[in-house]
């Protein structure tokens, strides 16, 4: 005996193909993403050496004459280029990795929230280059100069090649995520979270908070912390006028007299 169709197996019918759709395209875009970060990473990965010795300049510049850095492990002449070449792909396909979750999303946005979420996805990319040079072009440099400075007499600072990559990696993420403020303002100031006012009355409060962070995730020198949490405030700054900026407009007061 047949069963009668009724209206739910209609809508689960065309509710299905929607959800396949959706799946495939996820797939498709997944697939562009790791292919676009793989073609960077072969394309960089005969430089691997030159970009390492490119980024142990502001170490190399700093030690004393005759000192150099060292390979403690076997691997580790072959797999620390390699990791940093890793790295710079992902840094420089970023923005067709973001392209491709953006048009993912896309079509299920509002035209009002396209408006605002393709400058806040352009100026999140850019904040995280702007973080990450920063980083490499003033803050390393006085770093090791700090560091090679209070070294005791009589020791000689030869940095393992890899311990070396994982810092300067963690300081990049560090400089880059911190410099993101802005952004992480707009937004949670665009979901009615917080309004831009409340922003400038909490900046007390934010002074602590950014020298706190700065503290955790830059050596333990107060010279990188100060040039992480000056920055961190200066940004905080511009989020609020971003946030003010783009801050919808308050609805007409339509109480009747």
């Amino acid at each position: 005996m047949h069963r009668a169709p009724d209206a739910s197996d209609g809508h689960a019918d065309a509710d299905e193909p929607r959800l396949i759709d959706h799946l495939v395209e996820l797939r498709s875009r997944l697939m562009r993403a790791v292919l676009g970060l793989l073609v960077a990473l072969v394309a960089l990965l005969p430089f691997a050496n030159t970009l390492y010795a490119w980024l142990s300049a502001p170490l190399l510049a700093k030690l004393p004459e005759g000192a150099h850095m060292i390979a403690v492990e076997v691997a580790s002449p072959f797999f620390a280029p390699l990791k940093l070449a890793f790295f710079v792909a992902l840094v420089l396909a970023m923005p067709w990795l973001l392209y491709q979750a953006w048009a993912f999303v896309a079509p299920g946005l509002y035209q009002r929230e396209k408006r605002l979420a393709m400058p806040l996805l352009v100026s999140a990319v850019l904040l995280f280059y702007a973080g990450c040079a920063f980083a490499f072009f003033l803050v390393l440099p006085t770093v090791f100069g700090f560091l090679t400075g209070v070294t005791p007499e009589g020791v000689a600072m030869m940095t393992d090649i890899n311990a070396y990559l994982d810092f300067v990696l963690v300081i990049f993420l560090a400089f880059g995520l911190s410099f993101e403020l802005p952004v992480a303002l707009v937004i949670v100031s665009l979901l009615g979270w917080v309004t831009p006012q409340q922003m400038r009355d909490a900046r007390g409060y934010a002074v602590v908070g950014v020298f706190v962070v700065a503290a955790i995730v830059t050596p333990p020198d107060v010279i990188s912390q100060f040039m992480l949490a000056v920055p961190m405030m200066a940004l905080y700054e511009l989020g609020i006028l971003a946030s003010r900026w783009l801050a919808p407009s308050p609805a007409p007061d339509r109480t009747p007299e």
